[in-house]
C-alpha cells in the first residue's frame, strides 16, 4: 500500500506526475523492480486563506451601537459546497452560522464600555474530511452618536382661527438618536403642546391592544414632534421654545423658537381686475411675453397671501402659464400649424385666484386668447417647372399646373399672374386661382422652339393686415413639339357630275368637297390647278362653281383641285379628279343639276399594289416536311419513354 505523507502538499502546476521504483523479494525467489508513475491533476482543495489562517487569525472592528444579530465576518475559504463550520471557543456573545456567518450577539453590544474584543477560533471542513482553521477577533469600539440637533433653530407659522382641539399645529423635527421633544416656554402652556413620547405611525392614541393572532406588523415607533392645539383658536400670537433631548442621555440637548400666529377668518373672496381678459396676439409673439398682470385683493386689502393657478383644457395650460399674478405665453403660438387650426386659433382658460385664509375663498377670471396670422413665409417655386405641348395644340389647351407653395396658413393659398400680357411673343395665359396655363395664340416650333415665362407667386389671406403680403417669381419653360402635317384625305378622290347649264352670267354649285386633315382641325385650302378652260368652274371654300356661258354643245371638263393641309413650307396636298359633263341651257332638258357619284368609265383609274411573294423551289419543301416528321417522332418516342417510368 502507497499512502501520501502526511505533510505532503502536491501543486500540479509545480509537479504532474512521480515516478516511484518499488522492490519486493520473497524468501528463496528472486527479487523483483518495478517502477510506479503517479499523476497529479488539479483540483479543489480545502484551504482557508490569509489572514485567516494566520498566527494571529483576521480582525474585524464594528461599532457598539449595530444592530443585533447583523453580519460581522464571512469565513469563506474558497468557492466549496457542503462546508461545515465549527466554533472551538464558546465564551463569546457572537455566532456562527453553517453558512460560516460571524452575527452581533441577540440583543447588541453594551454602548456604555470602552473597546471590547471577542476572538473566535474557527474549524472549517469539508465533506471528504478535509479540514483548515483559523481565527477572527472582533473589536468593538465605542459609539460614535451623533448629538441632538435642530436644522431649522427658527420658525414661524401663520394659521387662522377656527382650529379645533388636538388638531396639528405643525411639526418640529431635531436629528439625532431617542430625541424626545418638550415646551419650555411658556411654563403653563394654554394653546398648544407636544407631543413627547413616542407614537405608532398609523395607529389611534386611544386604540386598544388587538389580540395577537389579531394584529398585522406595525411600524416601528416613532417620535413625531407635533405640536397641537389645546382649545379652539381665536386671533392670537405665541412664542414657544421647544426643547429636543436624547432620551438616554437628557444632557445631549437642543433649543428652537416657533413663532405661532393665529389670523382672523377671511370671510370675502379676492377682487381682480380685469374681471375677464380677452385678448388678440400675433403668432409671433415670443415665449415668456407678459398677456396680462391680475391687480387683485383680498378682504384685508393686500395680495400677499394670494395663489394664481391656471385652469382649463390641456393645450391651454400647455401654451400659458401663471407666474404670480402674470399670465405668460409658456410656448410658440404657431398659427400655421394643425394643433392651433383644431383650436379654432382660440385659447380658453381660467385663473383661479384663492386667498391662502380658511376657509380658502377663490376667484375665476376667464381668459380668451385669439391668436392672429402673421405672413411670415414667402411662397416657394415648385422644383420643376417644364412642360411640353405639341405646336397643333387647340385654343385654351391646358399645358399644364404650376405648384406653388407656402408654408403660411391657410397653406398653398396663392395667386397667380404671368409677368408680361398675353403675345404672339408670349401665347400663353395662366389661371389666377388654379396656375393652369393655357394655349391662347398659335404655335409654330419652326419659328420658336420653347418659351420662358416668368410666373409671380403672390400669397394671399395669410396675415390680418391684408396689405402685407409676400410674392416670388418663378421661372417656367414650355417646349413645343413638333407634329408633322397629314396629308388631307377626300372621300370620295374621283368623281363623276352630270350639269345642266343654267341662263348666262348666273351662279350654278356642282358638288361639294368632303375633306379633312390633321386631328387638330386645321384649315385646308383648295384650289383648282387643271382642267378649268376659259374658267367656267370658281370654288368657294370647298364648294365647286360652275358659271353657265351661251355654248350650245355638250361639253365634259375634268377638273383637279388641290388641297393643301396645314401652314408653313412642309404642308402637305392632295389632288381631287372631277369629271363635269356640262349640258347646254337651250337643251329641251328641263335646267338642272344633279350629282352622281360613280367610276370613270372612260378613263379608269388605275392602281398599282406590289406584293412581295416567296415561292421556294421543290426540294426545299421536300427537305422541310421529312424534317418536321422526324422531329414529330423523337418528340413522340421521347414522351413515351417518359410516361413509361
Amino acid at each position: 500500500q502507497v499512502t501520501l505523507r502526511a505533510s505532503a502538499e502536491l501543486n500540479a502546476r509545480r509537479v504532474n506526475q512521480y515516478t516511484l521504483t518499488l522492490w519486493a523479494a520473497c524468501p528463496g525467489e528472486d527479487e523483483v523492480e518495478k517502477r510506479l508513475f503517479v499523476q497529479v491533476t488539479s483540483g479543489q482543495v480545502l484551504r482557508c486563506d490569509t489572514p485567516f489562517n494566520s498566527a494571529g487569525g483576521d480582525v474585524v472592528q464594528v461599532l457598539a451601537d449595530v444592530a443585533p444579530r447583523t453580519p460581522l465576518y464571512a469565513v469563506l475559504p474558497q468557492p466549496l459546497g457542503g462546508l461545515m463550520f465549527r466554533l472551538r471557543n464558546h465564551d463569546t456573545p457572537l455566532t456562527l452560522t453553517r453558512r460560516g456567518l460571524v452575527l452581533a450577539p441577540d440583543n447588541g453590544f453594551d454602548p456604555s464600555k470602552d473597546t471590547q474584543r471577542f476572538k473566535l477560533e474557527i474549524e472549517v471542513m469539508d465533506r471528504h474530511g478535509h479540514n483548515c482553521s483559523g481565527a477572527v477577533t472582533v473589536e468593538v469600539l465605542p459609539s460614535r452618536r451623533p448629538r441632538v440637533t435642530f436644522p431649522e433653530p427658527h420658525r414661524s407659522v401663520t394659521v387662522t382661527e377656527g382650529i379645533g382641539p388636538w388638531e396639528v399645529v405643525t411639526q418640529v423635527h431635531a436629528s439625532g438618536e431617542n430625541v424626545r421633544y418638550a415646551i419650555l416656554a411658556p411654563v403653563v402652556p394654554t394653546l398648544f403642546t407636544i407631543d413627547e413620547g413616542e407614537q405608532k405611525v398609523g395607529a389611534p392614541r386611544d386604540t386598544l391592544p388587538c389580540p395577537r393572532a389579531q394584529c398585522k406588523a406595525m411600524p416601528p415607533p416613532t417620535v413625531t414632534g407635533e405640536i397641537h392645539s389645546t382649545r379652539r383658536l381665536e386671533a392670537a400670537h405665541a412664542n414657544l421654545l421647544i426643547q429636543a433631548y436624547n432620551a438616554l442621555h437628557p444632557t445631549d440637548h437642543a433649543t428652537a423658537m416657533v413663532n405661532v400666529t393665529v389670523q382672523g377668518t377671511n370671510r370675502w373672496a379676492p377682487r381682480c381686475v380685469p374681471a375677464i381678459f380677452v385678448s388678440q396676439v400675433p403668432e409671433t409673439v415670443s415665449p415668456g411675453s407678459t398677456l396680462v398682470t391680475l391687480r387683485c385683493t383680498d378682504s384685508t386689502g393686500t395680495d400677499e397671501c394670494l395663489h394664481y393657478a391656471l385652469e382649463g383644457p390641456p393645450a391651454s395650460r400647455s401654451h400659458f402659464c401663471m407666474e404670480g399674478p402674470r399670465l405668460k405665453v409658456n410656448t410658440t403660438l404657431d398659427y400655421d400649424s394643425e394643433a392651433v387650426a383644431t383650436m379654432g386659433f382660440q385659447f380658453t382658460a381660467t385663473i383661479v385666484v384663492t386667498a391662502g385664509e380658511q376657509p380658502p375663498q377663490s376667484t375665476h377670471v376667464p381668459v380668451l386668447v385669439t391668436v392672429t396670422p402673421v405672413n411670415e413665409f414667402r411662397p416657394a417655386c415648385p422644383n420643376s417647372a417644364t412642360f411640353t405641348v405639341p405646336e397643333t395644340a387647340a385654343f385654351g389647351s391646358v399645358v399644364g399646373r404650376v405648384a406653388g407653395t407656402d408654408r403660411d396658413y391657410p397653406p398653398d393659398s396663392l395667386e397667380y399672374s404671368l409677368e408680361g400680357e398675353s403675345s404672339p411673343a408670349q401665347p400663353f395665359s395662366i389661371d389666377s386661382r388654379t396656375g393652369e396655363i393655357r394655349v391662347v395664340g398659335p404655335l409654330d416650333s419652326r419659328q420658336q422652339k420653347s418659351y420662358r415665362l416668368v410666373v409671380r407667386l403672390t400669397d394671399t389671406r395669410n396675415d390680418l393686415d391684408l396689405a402685407k403680403r409676400h410674392s416670388r417669381l418663378c421661372d417656367v419653360f414650355v417646349r413645343l413639339q413638333a407634329v408633322p402635317d397629314q396629308v388631307p384625305v377626300c372621300t370620295p378622290e374621283v368623281q363623276e357630275l352630270q350639269v345642266t347649264a343654267g341662263s348666262p352670267g348666273s351662279r350654278q354649285p356642282v358638288t361639294r368637297l368632303a375633306c379633312h386633315g390633321s386631328p387638330d382641325g386645321a384649315t385646308l385650302t383648295y384650289t383648282i390647278v387643271g382642267g378649268n378652260e376659259d374658267g367656267r368652274f370658281r370654288l368657294e371654300g370647298n364648294t365647286v362653281i360652275y358659271l353657265p356661258n351661251d355654248q350650245v354643245k355638250p361639253r365634259t371638263f375634268v377638273l383637279l383641285v388641290e388641297v393643301w393641309g396645314g401652314s408653313g413650307a412642309g404642308r402637305r396636298s392632295t389632288v381631287v379628279a372631277l369629271v363635269v359633263h356640262v349640258t347646254p341651257w337651250s337643251t329641251p332638258v328641263p335646267p338642272s343639276t344633279t350629282s352622281q357619284q360613280t367610276t370613270l368609265q372612260k378613263e379608269p383609274l388605275v392602281v398599282t399594289r406590289t406584293e412581295v411573294v416567296w415561292h421556294p423551289p421543290p426540294w426545299f419543301v421536300a427537305v422541310l416536311t421529312i424534317s418536321g416528321t422526324l422531329l414529330l417522332a423523337t418528340l413522340g418516342c421521347a414522351a413515351r419513354s417518359l410516361l413509361c417510368r
